[in-house]
């Protein structure tokens, strides 16, 4: 095992002793189906990269109170190895909180349900959340520490908390992160990342914590920032922001080549380490997307291709390519033939067969509420939950109101539909044809909030409800179990007795089976589809919506297998598709221009 050392000097990086500059880009492994990481790692190489990225999100280790997974797709041990394989270093930002797009912000939704004893705090010193997050970063390093490179590992640097700045400035509580990483076993040096502008370095960072900066552009005014704030030690961009991410209902986001290319050579041009983010962006596989809320929710959509060097399906871009000159001129990149992308393989559409409906496929675990539960008071983290309640409150119609829907509901009575609340329209009222009947909502939580001042919220229907403006009790409710559509096999084993007729409204699973003569990427095509979620032989490929931008959703190779390939599809609204389609390419959307 060959040891190294990696310090922080009077004005660079030391590696050995020697001046040494990060050259970087993002991958995040749980973004990217493991089987594929190695080809990522590999092209991030031919790019010139060497050393890799990526966050760790707690939410997705630690799905329940206890647990802490780490195979599969979340074997984080193995991809920092396989980084190390292809001779780069690695970079580890655990967090605990993340931002990243991503689910909460990579916090997990059990934190913050109610105990009884208050809220807990949200990137606090406040007793509980530090007690979890210590517990946390103990299993992190648990993986991390044996594989920082003082002990034969790739791991050069770790990052305590994120863009911090931008939230708070309590410098008590990251020095409390920053001992606890050293008490888990932290011996590479420590950093913070912030915008270097206003406030944000000097709220973000303390002494013992090396300062970085987030930026896109203007990086020479953004690197004197930074100095001024940092007068010693190498200058990194750790989040050169190369592109950018999308939202349901907006438009796809791209950003030239090469005016990305000319910030690079910039940057490095002034002798700075770079963080390109992202090299893959890769996908919000299954219910993994963030949200924002800025005054208005805005889910993430599933793609997260954020117009990187290298897109959705791990294919270089001409961005790739001219970054890969610009890193040329600076250091050494390996010998690497230009070739264009080749197209997905499209086989022959399959006729979509309608299941039957989600209440007879996913079991329900009805519980009597006193007052109306949130899907947090159901143990809902992601996903879906049913609410019902008896009306007696005569034949005249009236109106229905929540103090919040979060996120969508769809309202029917006696089984027949009345329509949809919506949080990203702030419609959180409904007229009812008549005050009698059993009142049905399904709700789908789209994605938590994953910055701002929302983070840890509730998800569900927010109470009080009430019935021409009295209030309505008595509720039941209970959790939309998912997995029954993780098996992989046809759900049409399913007893016929507990089927609906595929006459049925509201939400309902159909199924079509795509053959294929061999394992491979595909594109799958949502036109047709209204707004639901897809399985590939159990494999959840995430969220569509007819709003867009995004039009297609990326099935890695290592889902499928030769012959015949199970597609379900959860619609929540109505399609007008009558077969499952597939593209020769991606189709993430119309941009601005």
């Amino acid at each position: 095992m060959e040891l190294h050392t990696f310090v922080i000097g009077d004005d660079d990086f030391l590696l050995d002793g020697r001046p040494h500059r990060v050259i970087s880009g993002a991958l995040h492994y749980f973004r990217v189906h493991p089987d594929q990481w190695r080809d990522r790692i590999r092209m991030g190489r031919m790019m010139g990269l060497n050393t890799i990225e990526t966050y760790v999100a707690w939410n997705e280790h630690a799905p329940q109170p206890g647990l802490f997974e780490t195979d599969g797709r979340l074997d984080l041990a193995r991809f920092l190895r396989e980084v190390q394989e292809e001779g780069m270093h690695a970079i580890v930002r655990p967090g605990p909180y993340i931002c990243a797009e991503f689910d909460g912000g990579g916090l997990p939704a059990w934190l913050f349900r109610d105990s009884g004893a208050g809220e807990v705090g949200v990137r606090t010193l406040e007793p509980r959340y530090m007690d979890a997050v210590s517990g946390y970063l103990r299993q992190v390093m648990e993986v991390v520490a044996p594989l920082q490179i003082d002990r034969g590992g790739p791991v050069i640097l770790l990052q305590v908390e994120n863009e911090y700045g931008a939230f708070g400035a309590d410098h008590d509580y990251l020095r409390a992160l920053t001992d606890l990483f050293v008490e888990a076993g932290a011996t590479v040096p420590l950093t913070t990342v912030d915008q270097p502008q206003g406030d944000m370095l000097a709220a973000g960072n303390i002494p013992g914590l090396h300062a970085t900066g987030s930026f896109g552009s203007r990086a020479t005014e953004r690197l004197a920032a930074l100095r001024r704030q940092q007068p010693t030690g190498p200058l990194m961009c750790s989040e050169f922001w190369c592109g950018w991410f999308d939202h349901w209902g907006a438009h796809h986001h791209v950003t030239d080549a090469a005016e990305s290319a000319r910030e690079l050579d910039d940057l490095l041009a002034a002798g700075a380490s770079v963080n390109i983010y992202m090299l893959h962006g890769g996908t919000n596989f299954g219910l993994t997307n963030g949200a924002n809320d800025k005054g208005v929710y805005q889910p993430t959509v599933t793609s997260y291709d954020y117009d990187a060097p290298l897109d959705e399906a791990g294919r270089p871009t001409a961005k790739f390519w001219a970054f890969r000159d610009v890193i040329g001129r600076y250091a050494p990149v390996p010998e690497f033939a230009r070739v264009d992308p080749a197209p997905f393989v499209v086989p022959s559409a399959a006729p979509l067969r309608c299941i039957g409906a989600l209440a007879d496929l996913a079991p329900s675990s009805w519980r009597e509420f006193p007052a109306l539960p949130t899907m947090d008071d159901l143990a809902v983290a992601r996903g879906f939950a049913r609410y019902r309640v008896a009306l007696d409150a005569g034949p005249e119609p009236g109106v229905l109101a929540f103090a919040e829907v979060r996120d969508r509901a769809w309202v029917s009575l006696d089984g027949v539909p009345v329509g949809t609340l919506a949080r990203e329209d702030h419609a959180f009222s409904i007229t009812l044809p008549r005050g009698v009947g059993e009142l049905e909502i399904l709700v789908e939580d789209e994605g938590r909030v994953n910055y701002g001042p929302r983070i840890g919220e509730v998800k569900g229907l927010i109470g009080p409800a009430t019935f021409r403006g009295v209030s309505v009790a008595g509720w039941i409710a209970s959790p939309v179990p998912l997995e029954v559509f993780e098996s992989g096999s046809s759900l049409q084993l399913i007893p016929l007795d507990r089927v609906t007729p595929p006459t049925l409204v509201g939400a309902a699973v159909h199924e079509a089976v795509v053959t294929l003569d061999a394992p491979t990427d595909l594109s799958l095509s949502t036109d047709g589809l209204g707004k639901g979620i897809v399985w590939v032989n159990g494999f959840c490929l995430g969220r569509y919506w007819r709003k867009g931008p995004q039009r297609s959703l990326f099935v890695p190779a290592p889902v499928t297998r030769a012959g015949e390939n199970v597609v379900t599809v959860l619609e929540l609204e109505a399609l007008t598709a009558t077969e499952i389609a597939f593209l020769p390419d991606l189709a993430l959307g119309h941009t601005e221009s």
